[in-house]
């Protein structure tokens, strides 16, 4: 008994046109690549963190010695009780004066340049595109342009090695403005007309509903202010002449001078100063991505 096969016949399509077939390949290559390039990516990232580490424990000799050892033979962790026993440069006062600083500079920030954004896109006003414009002409302003005129009205206010003249001035931001801006046009409208609904005017709204629905966005913001806030350099070194109030960056160029330069103060002064910036962005980076992404800037 002989069994025979269905013939099988390949019907053509409805539209009539040929069936393209792709067939996958190079997924082991690729995936192949992909780790490649991840691995000498993270490679790039951690050498600078690998010299930092290395030359804060090395002495000034094996920093800038012929000889170059991968660790330094013996560990200097005396380093650290120097960098913080030095009465020149009070280091530890230094980081308290920029977590001061950044942080009420960081909360100020999103507190006004938020309200400014949200009346630019939510309050009707005839005038309210001229006055963004006007906002982005600021951006327009070179700082150097403003930065005598504004150390003037410090001075003449007595804020000199205050932390009002190091924080009040940077409060309003063009460009933080114009990102809250685009943010809340892409806002629900519904939600805010659900509020007014109930009685709540445009602070209500504002407050109750667009804040805790926009955390994301807020925590995106925090992060990049948090950041300007603490590597800003030029400013407090104007208005901090008093070493009691240098802020970390100014702190670190007192290592680096016309007369001395010591190598390993600067690279453990360095190490402390980043540690709190890399807390930041490791608990936040995941609301910085979401955050930028909801701006409305695309490329």
């Amino acid at each position: 008994m002989t069994t025979t096969m269905p013939e099988v016949r390949e019907s053509a399509p409805p539209s009539g046109k040929p069936v393209r077939v792709k067939r996958g390949g190079g997924g082991v290559m690729s995936s192949t690549g992909l780790y490649i390039a991840t691995g000498v990516a993270t490679f790039l990232f951690l050498v600078p963190f690998y010299l930092l580490v290395r030359n804060a424990l090395s002495t000034d000799a094996e920093i800038t010695g012929e000889n170059w050892k991968f660790f330094p033979t013996d560990i200097q962790w005396g380093n650290i009780g120097e960098l913080f026993s030095d009465e020149t440069v009070p280091f530890a006062q230094s980081l308290w004066n920029s977590a001061v600083v950044a942080t009420l500079h960081t909360v100020g920030v999103l507190l006004v340049c938020s309200l400014a954004g949200y009346g630019l896109a939510r309050i009707p006003y005839k005038h309210a595109n001229k006055v963004f414009y006007a906002v982005l002409g600021t951006l327009m302003v070179p700082t150097a342009v403003t930065f005598v005129p504004s150390f003037v009205l410090v001075s003449s206010l007595g804020w000199v090695d205050t932390y009002r003249g190091l924080i009040i001035p940077g409060l309003f931001s063009g460009f933080t403005c114009f990102l809250f801006r685009q943010y809340f046009l892409g806002f629900p409208k519904e939600l805010e007309e659900a509020a007014r609904v109930d009685g709540l005017g445009y602070w209500g709204a504002y407050w109750r509903i667009v804040v805790p629905n926009s955390l994301n966005f807020f925590a995106a913001m925090a992060t990049i202010t948090f950041i300007q806030g603490w590597n800003s350099f030029l400013w407090p070194l104007v208005i901090g002449q008093d070493p009691g109030s240098w802020t970390v960056q100014v702190a670190l160029s007192n290592y680096m001078t016309n007369q001395t330069v010591v190598f390993h103060m600067i690279f453990m002064a360095t190490a402390f100063s980043i540690l709190p910036l890399v807390f930041v962005f490791l608990f936040l980076q995941r609301w910085l991505v979401q955050g930028i992404a909801q701006t409305g800037i695309k490329g």
